[in-house]
């Protein structure tokens, strides 16, 4: 019994060692690898970063008025076109009960000071013609006569202060009253003009809606926003990783998310010396003027996506960038060219800039040489061939 348990053990030593000798011999009738290649091509690599903004105006004019009231017309909509000098509403003056009754006062007391002030200059010109003719006769000195004069000439004057004095306080009452007066022209306050030529963005306000003037102590209620949209920037942010790699002057490429197919050109012209927390990552603001758009007309506030060009090599020496090895001991980079049927060698090349797909090459290959795909996964076929 002993001596057939250990027989039936040899025996499946004896099968498992040879299932194993057959597996190796299997496995070493397989073909090998075969290794495909592919050829440098001329690309043109661009290194860029990109930001996310909006296309804003470059000047956006807000129109405030200078007297407080109520919005009796709009004369504009958000869309249209003005120009400098343009009506763009009116305002209706409601007066403060306290001002109007402190002006009709001054009113009173300034025509009081007039009446008073002509009286007395009836007075002194009865005394200045009876002492010129005492003075003629020779009754009386010159210099008597020269007191007498002043005395009625700075009389007369006072008249004419005090006629100034009642036109002013009839003047500054129909202000507050009306908003306006005589003698103002163009420049009546009721009346709120363009200051500016150029498109209306928005009219946030509506006959019948109250404003505020501005003034030192309020900025004042918007009527209108206008700007020129034939000028327009792009404003958005990039990160802190990002904002030490770009400079005021790079070129940038700018593309709007309405306007498909097409892309704009323009030039980085700020970078913010301060960033701002958000979401957990600093964030740096940026602006681009943007190029020749006069024939497309692009929306204030639209979302963009500007592209920062780094670097720019065009129609260079490139290959795909999974085609390069390095050295592990000294890390210069190298491909492998093929010289016959699955048979490379090894060549060094200096590289150029990269763009995470394709990598310039400056040196060790030409066009023709076809280079080893040293990485491929087997079973995915190579359709590159």
């Amino acid at each position: 019994m002993k001596r057939t348990r250990t027989v039936i053990l040899l025996i499946l030593i004896v099968v498992i060692f040879g299932g194993a000798l057959y597996y190796l011999w299997s496995k070493n009738q397989e073909d090998p690898i075969k290794y495909t290649s592919e050829s440098p091509s001329e690309q043109t690599i661009v290194v860029k970063t990109v930001a996310t903004g909006s296309i804003v105006p470059k000047e956006e004019i807000l129109i405030k008025p200078n007297i407080s009231g109520v919005i009796e017309k709009v004369f504009i909509e958000a869309g249209e076109y003005v120009t400098q000098g343009d009506l763009i509403a009116q305002i209706r003056v409601i007066p403060n009960v306290s001002n109007l009754t402190s002006a009709k006062n001054n009113i009173a007391s300034n025509r009081t000071a007039y009446q008073t002030a002509k009286i007395n200059l009836q007075t002194q010109q009865s005394n200045y013609d009876r002492q010129k003719a005492l003075f003629e006769k020779g009754v009386i000195s010159a210099n008597d006569f020269e007191g007498v004069k002043n005395t009625y000439l700075q009389t007369k004057q006072s008249v004419e202060q005090a006629r100034i004095n009642v036109n002013s306080a009839s003047q500054n009452y129909d202000i507050i009253k009306t908003g306006t007066t005589s003698g103002l022209g163009n420049v009546a306050q009721t009346q709120v003009r363009a200051t500016v030529s150029g498109m209306v963005l928005d009219v946030p306000v509506k006959a019948g809606n109250q404003v505020i003037e501005a003034n030192n102590f309020n900025e004042g209620t918007s009527i209108a926003s206008l700007a020129d949209v034939k000028q327009m920037i792009f404003e958005g942010k990039v990160d802190e990783s990002e904002v030490g790699k770009i400079k005021e002057g790079l070129p940038l490429e700018i593309t709007v998310g309405a306007i498909e197919d097409q892309k704009f050109d323009a030039i980085l012209d700020y970078i913010a010396p301060k960033g701002v927390a958000e979401n957990g990552a600093i964030q740096f603001e940026i602006k681009g003027s943007l190029k020749k758009i006069d024939s497309t007309f692009i929306r204030a506030g639209l979302s963009a996506n500007a592209s920062i060009i780094l670097e720019k090599a065009e129609n260079v020496l490139a290959i795909k960038e999974a085609l390069v090895q390095y050295d592990k001991e000294t890390k210069k980079p190298f491909v492998e060219i093929e010289t016959g049927d699955q048979q490379f060698e090894r060549r060094e090349v200096e590289l150029g800039i990269s763009d995470g797909i394709f990598v310039e090459v400056k040196s060790g290959i030409t066009k023709d040489d076809k280079i080893k795909v040293w990485n491929q996964i087997q079973g995915i076929p190579n359709f590159n061939q």
